[in-house]
């Protein structure tokens, strides 16, 4: 396997100093696990451990998708390289910190199922952590096998934003998965990100022409699925890609997505700005132009509660990131 096969492109190539050139050479994380990571380079896979000596910040410690400087000698990392882009969120446990998620992503799919488990509040929120982070989306509807109206939940996400890319696939049949092949290049990386039990694994499986991940049936009363990746890892597509499937990640808390938030809603950011008030809360001003566009219909009151609950939770998560001291 050669290194552009991995992903390796002039981005990173340009960060090595001549000498560690000599001394080091580059792999790629392919999965996390505790204490460990998997890596691959151009001669040989190993696990190494993820601690980098004198690594202050979490984001300078490594994640799937990563690409690291190992010494020759010692086989120890030395430096994560520049990332194209990071994905990551709030940490469930801790809203104060940051949960990284992968980095040196081409292209995200975000999957959701066509049952009762579909939500456009949860599609909004991937997809805001998407355009923060500056990586091409592609909504992926899957399990269109179990109902009649397939192209009404299209059309439900599709009105979400002008422009984005849905698709509607059987994530078990190869003819159907193969129209996602045109991501899915040569040293291309796509991560799959979706709440447990919409069909991430099967969709991996079927991609891979293999059925080594397992799988695990929804709950019939609800279609809410169990989780079934535990371990973030990167996966050989036959098309000469990787696959980045993700933990399914129900509570999605963004974490500095302020940028993001405002592509997605970039309907009500645009009509605050003829606000009569620069600081207008939008709820009983007088002159407020979103008020006075949910009243005309051309917005409605259910986007603007979503926009504004991810805003508040935006700014709530930035004055935390402010008031935390270090350690």
């Amino acid at each position: 396997m050669t290194l552009e096969e991995l992903g390796w492109n002039p981005h990173f190539s340009s960060q090595l100093s001549p000498d560690e050139a000599d001394e080091c050479h580059p792999v790629r994380v392919m999965s996390v696990h505790r204490g460990q990571i998997a890596v691959a380079g151009a001669a040989s896979q190993r696990f190494v451990t993820p601690y980098i000596a004198g690594a202050s910040a979490a984001d300078d410690h490594p994640t799937v998708g990563d690409w690291l400087l190992i010494d020759s000698h010692s086989l120890q990392p030395i430096r994560v390289l520049t990332r194209l882009n990071l994905f990551k969120r709030r940490s469930p446990g801790d809203p104060r910190k940051e949960q990284m998620i992968a980095a040196n992503v081409d292209t995200v799919f975000i999957v959701a199922s066509c049952n009762q488990d579909f939500s456009v509040p949860r599609l909004e929120r991937y997809l805001v952590l998407a355009r923060e982070v500056g990586v091409n989306a592609v909504v992926v509807l899957t399990k269109i096998d179990l109902t009649d109206t397939p192209e009404a939940f299209a059309e439900a996400a599709r009105a979400i934003e002008p422009g984005l890319r849905v698709e509607s696939v059987d994530a078990r049949d190869p003819a159907s998965v193969a129209r996602l092949a045109a991501w899915c290049g040569r040293g291309k990386t796509v991560a799959l990100l979706g709440s447990s039990g919409v069909g991430k694994s099967t969709l991996v499986n079927t991609l891979r022409a293999s059925d080594s991940i397992a799988t695990q049936a929804v709950r019939a009363h609800d279609g809410t699925g169990r989780h079934t990746t535990t371990v973030r890892t990167m996966h050989r597509l036959d098309h000469g890609g990787w696959l980045l499937d993700l933990p399914g990640m129900r509570e999605l808390q963004l974490a500095q997505a302020a940028t993001g938030i405002a592509e997605i809603f970039d309907d009500f950011a645009l009509a605050a700005q003829d606000c009569r008030f620069s600081d207008c809360s939008h709820r009983s001003e007088p002159g407020c132009a979103v008020r006075a566009a949910i009243a005309s219909g051309a917005l409605t009151q259910a986007r603007f509660d979503r926009w504004t609950q991810l805003s508040a939770e935006e700014a709530g998560t930035a004055s935390l990131q402010t008031r935390r001291r270090p350690r």
